[in-house]
């Protein structure tokens, strides 16, 4: 299967690749536009251009040449029809002259060549020994370029092929060579005659290839012409018959094949061919399918709009359109089901075979793909004369293996080994078919095309009014909102409260839901204020959703329960961190109990790729979770009783990476240790906030003690002065050291407070 991209999806998938996408997956669409780009769109770079499909013209970079005369245009369209090769002198003459060449032919031909030279660019014919050969790139030459056209589209399938003809049979014009004009030459008379033919074939091609994707009762009319046209061309007359058909036109298709019966009978005294009366007796028998009446997906109808992710789907239609397997990856609630179900429906045009959704999420871990996917094409019951006990993957494998089609498999991750291993067995045995899945971690099948699925963009914290209602996850929580609440207001203050909302959602198409769903007994303003728990405020989704999709709790259950005890303990763990955390940290901070430190990186590495932890930064990366996640992770901190633990291990951290700086800060290696410290300011931050709100006097003096000069050399002497001076209040054993280090920084900090003022 092949996507022919509009201008404007090429647009929209370019605009993704140079912005809203990790490089990775930047490369993949690039390549992905790069290898589609049809091969008929490439302007050629040559200056000359030659035309014969129609009246003969020639153009030199642009302008019309002049090459007045038959035989000098003979000698061009001779030459020009074998562009880069030597064309034989008695080649030449027959095409000139045919029969009757003058007594000095070779005198006379090079006379007509010379004078070609002085009609064309110089150099363009080159002479040879024993002939000439024009410098011309085949593309240059229309008719050169349809025979290029029309043996490419023999490999090609679907779409791709009706595209490419269609290209081929866009360069002409009207009757081939017309404007030549050489009554004696038998050669220009054949080159004419297999151009037309050639012509017809390739209509002929192209209504066979647009009636097998289904768009037959299309092109009944001109097949009509065609027919009325060739009345003993037998291949349109079956096309005629088969689109006649596809219109619903049965009665008209027998009467076609009558009158072409009795033409063929006048004209040639033979019977029509055995394939056009296999076809005759196939309509008979009602053996003739309607595939505009076929049903050819189980995709639904959605009942709400699609808002804010254009980019995307046309980003994942090319990742379709170039891989046998692409997997959308994401987290709970992010949207992969329905920017597959979007995606598909833009494609069923270009699959002859459809596309059909297999639902894996009613699968138990230990169900069966392939008996899913069975349900899913309509097929539970095994066919007559076959045994019941059949291999489900083997019937499947029966059912699609010529086919041309789409099949995605929704919600992979609780069954991610078998569906795994049903993806690869599959696609291995049927070579037209392609398989879109839904995870929330990737397949890892060689070959597999990931698109990670974000949430919903945010708008940017300085966003006007404007910017903020056209940022995609206002859009959304608007939209939804219209349904519920008629008179949800337009002003700026109601903008800022949306982004408000969204922004502590993380920008989640399901969580956005789910809250303008609470828009029905409380205003924008409350729903906005009670996010802090927002576990218990959204809830009440769709009675028809998947149950893990009715509530944020549930999605996020749905999640955590596919995890083993070693990657709950370190998503739970990593918690505690603000702004992220190094691969240091992390090892420090979660480790613990039965995960060593060494454990760490790869228990980090399956959450990455189960899309609970996000990575950002190249050769150092950091390890963040989305706001919604990690609030669901600290609740389970708590519950596993390890808050204080994972919160004093977070603390000794911090306050050894401050204590070490602060000798570093005293150098010349201040700049990148400032540099340092402001990525990891939130977690000192927390940690001294921690600290203070536990009353843990000697942590919280110690690590005042470290981080003061970085307050002070960093710029956030407000926040020094503050934490610094909470700690100085505190009661509690301090050594004397460091108490009298906090109380010398609160003096200093205190003094430069009052002096600026």
């Amino acid at each position: 299967m092949s996507v022919a991209f509009t201008d404007q999806a090429e647009v929209t998938v370019r605009t993704v690749a140079h912005g809203a996408v990790t490089p990775p997956a930047r490369t993949a669409v690039m390549s992905m536009l790069d290898k589609h780009t049809p091969v008929e769109d490439v302007r050629s770079t040559v200056g000359v251009v030659i035309r014969m499909l129609g009246p003969f013209e020639v153009r030199t970079d642009g302008r019309v040449a002049d090459v007045p005369g038959a035989r000098l245009r003979g000698l061009l369209v001779a030459l020009a029809l074998a562009p880069g090769r030597v064309v034989h002198k008695a080649t030449l003459l027959d095409w000139i002259w045919g029969g009757h060449p003058p007594a000095d032919a070779t005198n006379a031909l090079h006379r007509l060549v010379s004078r070609l030279r002085r009609a064309l660019p110089e150099g363009l014919i080159e002479g040879h020994t024993d002939g000439y050969r024009l410098r011309l790139e085949p593309d240059a030459v229309d008719a050169v370029r349809f025979e290029r056209l029309m043996g490419r589209a023999r490999d090609d399938e679907g779409p791709q092929r009706v595209r490419r003809l269609r290209a081929a049979l866009s360069l002409w014009r009207g009757t081939a060579m017309q404007d030549i004009g050489l009554p004696d030459s038998t050669a220009c008379d054949a080159a004419v005659t297999r151009l037309e033919r050639l012509h017809l074939t390739a209509v002929e091609d192209r209504c066979d290839a647009e009636i097998g994707l289904g768009h037959g009762a299309e092109l009944v009319t001109e097949l009509t012409d065609l027919a009325t046209a060739h009345p003993l061309r037998e291949r349109l007359v079956a096309a005629l018959m088969r689109s006649l058909v596809a219109a619903g036109r049965d009665t008209e298709a027998l009467l076609v094949y009558q009158r072409t019966r009795d033409a063929l009978a006048d004209a040639l005294g033979v019977d029509p061919s055995p394939e056009l009366s296999a076809l005759h007796v196939a309509l008979l028998r009602g053996e003739l399918g309607r595939r505009e009446q076929t049903r050819r997906t189980n995709l639904r109808a959605e009942l709400t709009s699609f808002v804010g992710r254009d980019a995307d789907v046309a980003a994942v239609r090319a990742l379709v359109a170039g891989h046998r397997l692409t997997t959308l990856i994401g987290p709970g609630g992010s949207g992969k089901t329905r920017l597959a179900t979007e995606t598909a429906h833009t494609l069923l045009g270009d699959l002859p075979d459809g596309i059909w959704l297999v639902e894996l999420a009613a699968v138990g871990t230990d169900g069966d793909v392939a008996q899913a996917t069975l349900a899913g094409l309509g097929l539970r019951d095994a066919p007559l004369g076959e045994s019941s006990g059949a291999d489900p993957a083997d019937r499947v494998i029966a059912a699609v293996r010529e086919q041309a089609m789409l099949m995605i498999l929704d919600n992979c991750e609780h069954v991610i080994e078998s569906a795994a291993a049903f993806a690869h067995r599959v696609l291995g045995e049927c070579r037209r078919l392609r398989i879109l899945a839904t995870s929330r971690e990737p397949l890892g099948i060689t070959g597999e095309s990931l698109w990670a699925v974000a949430p919903s963009a945010l708008p940017a914290h300085d966003a006007t009014p404007g910017e903020i209602e056209s940022a995609p996850a206002v859009r959304l929580l608007r939209d939804r909102a219209g349904a519920v609440c008629k008179d949800l207001a337009t002003d700026a203050a109601t903008s800022a409260t949306m982004a408000r909302v969204c922004r502590a959602l993380d920008g989640i198409p399901l969580a956005i839901e789910l809250a303008a769903a609470r828009l029905r007994t409380m205003s924008l303003d409350q729903l906005a204020n009670r996010l802090d728990d927002r576990f218990r405020l959204l809830t009440g989704g769709s009675r028809t959703a998947l149950p893990r999709h009715r509530t944020l709790r549930a999605v996020m259950d749905w999640s955590w329960e596919l995890l083993t005890e070693a990657e709950r303990a370190v998503l739970r763990r990593l918690s505690v961190f603000s702004g992220g955390a190094s691969l240091e940290a992390a090892e420090r901070v979660c480790a613990g109990g039965a995960i060593t430190t060494v454990q760490v990186f790869e228990l980090l590495t399956a959450l990455t790729g189960k899309s609970l932890v996000l990575t950002e930064g190249g050769c150092a990366p950091r390890y963040r979770m989305l706001g919604t996640i990690k609030e669901y992770a600290r609740q389970r901190l708590a519950e596993a009783g390890e808050a204080d633990l994972a919160r004093h291990a977070h603390l000794a951290y911090f306050t050894e990476l401050a204590e070490t700086a602060d000798q570093h800060l005293r150098r010349t290696e201040q700049v990148t240790w400032l540099a340092a410290l402001d990525t990891e300011h939130d977690n000192i931050h927390t940690a001294m906030r921690g600290a203070l709100a536990a009353g843990e006097a000697p942590a919280a003096m110690r690590l005042a003690a470290g981080a003061g000069r970085y307050w002070w050399l960093g710029g956030h002497r407000a926040e020094g002065l503050e934490l610094i001076t909470a700690a100085a209040d505190m009661p509690g054993e301090v050594g004397d050291e460091t108490r009298g280090a906090v109380h010398g920084l609160a003096i200093t900090f205190a003094t430069a407070e009052r002096d600026a003022h």
